[in-house]
């Protein structure tokens, strides 16, 4: 009689675990006085989660995290439990599904006859990489989308390391069909860059603040680009530029801004600590991992105005690609049908969790 009540009373917990899981993220109404800073420490418990309530309302509260409204709905994600007794939660996907590292079958009709191959790369947290969970957040939302699209029986995703690759020849040459994750280039002010010109790029399969990072002893304001002009920034060599030099800004072709470019993360880090930097312009992920790798909670914060940027990572096809047309309609398919089952969210919600826990 006692195993059976102990059964049963084990059996009631669970019950009640899953029962308050199912009360995890939902809507929040912006009331008067409210910022996202403010949000983000009521509902999560973590001011510097304001960037996180940002991102996932990009659509709604637009580049300036200070244009909130009273009476503004803002979709709050699940993340590490987070926020509780909200309109419209959804229950958390506690475990991930393991993934298919071979071809996955997708419950959809036949309309590309040919396995689809797609290119990816590690080294790059917390999106791409094989020793990640379900090998990064984009990984996971492109096989999900993948799975989902009702163009493409199976799918082939294929890791090859040399980043350098996959753009030419693998793409150029059709031995791959679609690569991932890429940055879409400023294609309106710069229509002749390599990738404007040769290559469709899906919708965004997720979308980034990149911040500025600065010392605390020498705080910068950022409300407007006049803001920064005269300053000297850095971004480490061999990361993209388009956002410092885009057609509405120009910042280093008019020589508006100074930009040191080391070749290491910390070595900008190093530059902003010792003086020689006014601040660090870089994605917030890879910002704040390096804030905490490198010691420098206590020293280093993000400047709470606008980002520098939104930029989207996007699945790219070549357009001499014979289905080409037919290649964007099925990954942009399958996201947009995630995003309406509310899976898209589970996956987001899922990765966040792990990385503000890392944080």
């Amino acid at each position: 009689m006692k195993r059976f009540l102990g059964a049963a009373a084990l059996a009631l917990a669970a019950s009640a675990t899953v029962a308050a899981a199912q009360s995890c993220g939902g809507i929040y109404t912006v009331q008067r006085g409210d910022s996202l800073s403010l949000i983000a420490d009521r509902q999560y418990k973590n001011a510097s989660t304001w960037t996180e309530v940002h991102r996932n309302n990009l659509s709604v509260i637009g580049e300036n995290p200070n244009a909130l409204r009273v009476g503004m709905e803002l979709r709050l994600g699940c993340i590490d439990g987070l926020p509780v007794g909200l309109p419209g939660a959804n229950a958390p996907v506690v475990a991930a599904p393991a993934i298919q590292t071979a071809s996955a079958a997708a419950p959809s009709r036949r309309k590309l006859e040919q396995s689809i191959n797609l290119v990816t790369a590690g080294d790059f947290a917390p999106f791409t990489d094989q020793a990640l969970e379900n090998e990064g957040l984009i990984t996971d939302v492109v096989r999900t989308a993948m799975q989902s699209s009702q163009s493409a029986d199976n799918y082939n995703v294929h890791w090859v390391n040399d980043w350098s690759s996959h753009l030419d020849p693998l793409m150029t040459n059709a031995m791959m069909d679609m690569a991932f994750p890429w940055y879409k280039p400023d294609c309106a002010g710069s229509p002749d860059n390599y990738r404007c010109t040769n290559f469709h790029f899906s919708d965004p399969m997720f979308e980034m603040l990149i911040l500025l990072f600065v010392d605390k002893a020498r705080p910068i304001p950022f409300a407007q680009d006049s803001d920064i002009e005269g300053r000297t920034l850095c971004r480490p060599a061999g990361y993209f530029t388009h956002d410092l030099d885009r057609a509405d800004r120009r910042w280093i072709s008019d020589g508006k801004i100074t930009l040191k470019q080391p070749q290491t993360v910390k070595g900008c880090f190093d530059m902003l600590v010792s003086g020689e930097v006014d601040a660090v312009a870089m994605n917030e992920f890879t910002g704040r991992a390096a804030i905490k790798d490198l010691g420098l909670k206590d020293q280093v914060e993000v400047v709470q105005g606008r980002p520098i940027s939104i930029e989207g990572l996007h699945v790219l096809v070549h357009k001499d690609h014979p289905q080409a047309d037919a290649l964007v309609s099925t990954i942009n398919g399958g996201l947009d049908a995630i995003k309406l089952s509310g899976e898209y969210q589970q996956v987001i919600d899922r990765h966040m969790s792990k990385i503000w826990a890392e944080f």
